[in-house]
C-alpha cells in the first residue's frame, strides 16, 4: 500500500493522515469548498477538491472519489466513519476498479447495514437480540406489535444509525402518530423506509465490543467501551473499560461479540453493539462495520493503532498477535467537543476566534478544527475529541475534569460546560449511569 484517498473531512481524516504518514504511506485528502482551509487538508500529501458543500454533491459522490483516487494514483481507499464508510455500494465499485477497501466485504457491509436481517442473523446463531418484531410495513402492524411486545416500545428504522428514526412510545397513540414520522425520516436520509419495533429497555446501559478479524478466520476482541452517555440517541461520552457491568457479564459480552463476528465471517476492524439492561442481561443492538468515533479510548488502554491494524488487514495480513496478548491496562475516556448550544444541542456555527487545547500527558486531543476554522451548518458538529487516560477511573475523571476546563474556544458555543457537568454528577463519578442520565440531569436529550 503505496497511497491511501480518504474519503472523509475532519478530525478523522487527520487521525487516518498521522497514522499513514507514521508507516511511510502517502495520502490524499478530499474536501469540500466549505472545508477548503481545514487542518486535515494541507496536512495530507496531496489534496482534491470533491464538490459544492453539502455531502450530497460532495462527499457522498461515489464516482467522483474513485475517480480521483484513479487521478492521483491511490492504490486504497480509506472511508473513515460515517459518509460512505457503510456504503456496501461503494465498497463494491472501489474493489471493481481494483482500489484496496480498508474495511470489511461489502457483502457483510450490507448484511449488518440492515438492521432486521442483521437481527435475524445473530438469532439464528444464538446471540441475543431484545424481543421485537421485523415486518412492519403500516400503522395497523406496528400497534399489533407494540401489543403483543409490551409498551413501551421503539421504532426503528432497519437501514438506520445515529438515532435517526427513533422513537420511544409509551402507548398506542405514540405509536400511530410516530410511525408515518419515523416512515419519512427513514426514507429521507436513508433512502429505505422499512422499519422494525423492539421492546424498549430501561433502565439500559450501552455497551460495546471492538473485534478486530483477518481472513485466516482468527477473531479477537479489544475489550468494550462504556458508550451510555447519549443525546438524542448519540454519543457524548465513552470509557473503556466499562464500569457498570460485572466481570462474568465483560467475559461473555466479548464471547458474545466474536460469536456475531465469526458468523457473518467478518474481517478488517468492527464493533459489536450490545444494550444491557438492569440485571446485566443484555441483547445485540448492531454491528457497526467500520472504525468507530469513540476508538481511542480502545487504542489507550491496548497501546494499539486501529487505523494501522486496518490497513494491515485490507492487505491481506493476519493479526500479528493472540488473544492472550491483549491487555486492558488503566483506564480511558473520551469527550465529544461539537459546536453546539450546551444546553438544547442546538448547532452553532461560525468562525473560531480562539482554540487552545491542553497539552499535559495523558491527555490527547483529535481536533478537525484549528484558530481561524469556520465551523458551517453542513456537517456534524463535532469539532474535536478529548481523550484522557490513566492509571485507573479516578485519575481519569481527576484529570478530565481539568483538560476541559482548559480548553479555550471563543467564537463559537461548544458543549464543554455539558461534559463538565456529567463529570460532577454523582451517579456518572460512581459508574452507575445509563443512556437516560443527561434527561434526568434537565437536558432536553
Amino acid at each position: 500500500m503505496q497511497k491511501v484517498l480518504i474519503a472523509n473531512r475532519g478530525e478523522i481524516a487527520r487521525r487516518i493522515i498521522r497514522t499513514c504518514q507514521e508507516r511511510g504511506v502517502k495520502t490524499v485528502a478530499v474536501y469540500s469548498e466549505a472545508d477548503k482551509d481545514l487542518p486535515y487538508v494541507s496536512a495530507a500529501d496531496e489534496s482534491r477538491c470533491i464538490g459544492e458543500p453539502p455531502v450530497a454533491k460532495s462527499y457522498l459522490q461515489m464516482d467522483k472519489m474513485i475517480e480521483v483516487a484513479k487521478e492521483v494514483g491511490a492504490d486504497a481507499i480509506h472511508p473513515g466513519y460515517g459518509l460512505l464508510s457503510e456504503n456496501d455500494e461503494f465498497a463494491r465499485k472501489v474493489i471493481q476498479e481494483g482500489i484496496i477497501w480498508i474495511g470489511p466485504d461489502p457483502e457483510v457491509i450490507a448484511l449488518m447495514g440492515d438492521k432486521v436481517v442483521a437481527r435475524q442473523t445473530m438469532q439464528n446463531v444464538g446471540v441475543p437480540v431484545v424481543p421485537g418484531a421485523d415486518q412492519i410495513s403500516t400503522i395497523e402492524d406496528a400497534v399489533q406489535a407494540a401489543e403483543q411486545i409490551g409498551l413501551p416500545v421503539m421504532i426503528k428504522a432497519s437501514a438506520g444509525g445515529g438515532g435517526i428514526g427513533m422513537y420511544v412510545c409509551h402507548t398506542l397513540e405514540d405509536v400511530k402518530q410516530f410511525f408515518p414520522t419515523a416512515q419519512s425520516r427513514a426514507k429521507a436520509y436513508f433512502g429505505n423506509d422499512r422499519l422494525f419495533i423492539e421492546k424498549w429497555v430501561s433502565p439500559s446501559r450501552h455497551v460495546e465490543v471492538q473485534i478486530i478479524a483477518d481472513a485466516s478466520g482468527q477473531v479477537l476482541h479489544l475489550y468494550e467501551r462504556e458508550c451510555s452517555v447519549q443525546r438524542r440517541n448519540q454519543k457524548v461520552i465513552e470509557e473503556s473499560l466499562s464500569p457498570s457491568i460485572s466481570s462474568e457479564t465483560r467475559i461473555r459480552l466479548h464471547e458474545m461479540a466474536i460469536q456475531a463476528a465469526q458468523a457473518v465471517q467478518y474481517t478488517g476492524v468492527g464493533t459489536v453493539e450490545f444494550l444491557v439492561g438492569p440485571n446485566d442481561e443484555f441483547y445485540f443492538l448492531e454491528m457497526n462495520t467500520r472504525l468507530q468515533v469513540e476508538h481511542p479510548v480502545t487504542e489507550c488502554i491496548t497501546e494499539l493503532d486501529l487505523v494501522s491494524l486496518q490497513l494491515d488487514l485490507a492487505m491481506g495480513n493476519n493479526i500479528p498477535f493472540s488473544q492472550d496478548e491483549v491487555r486492558a491496562k488503566g483506564h480511558a475516556m473520551e469527550f465529544r467537543i461539537c459546536a453546539e448550544d450546551p444546553k438544547q444541542f442546538i448547532p452553532s456555527p461560525g468562525k473560531i476566534s480562539r482554540f487552545r487545547i491542553p497539552k499535559e500527558k495523558g491527555i490527547r486531543v483529535d481536533a478537525g478544527v484549528k484558530e481561524g476554522s469556520v465551523v458551517t451548518p453542513f456537517y456534524d458538529s463535532l469539532i474535536a475529541k478529548c481523550i484522557v487516560s490513566g492509571s485507573n477511573r479516578e485519575e481519569v475523571l481527576e484529570k478530565s475534569k481539568q483538560a476541559l476546563q482548559s480548553f479555550e474556544i471563543e467564537g463559537i458555543k461548544t458543549n464543554i460546560p455539558t461534559l463538565i457537568r456529567v463529570l460532577e454528577e454523582s451517579k456518572f463519578v460512581q459508574g452507575n449511569y445509563h443512556t437516560q442520565l443527561l434527561k434526568e440531569m434537565g437536558y432536553k436529550a
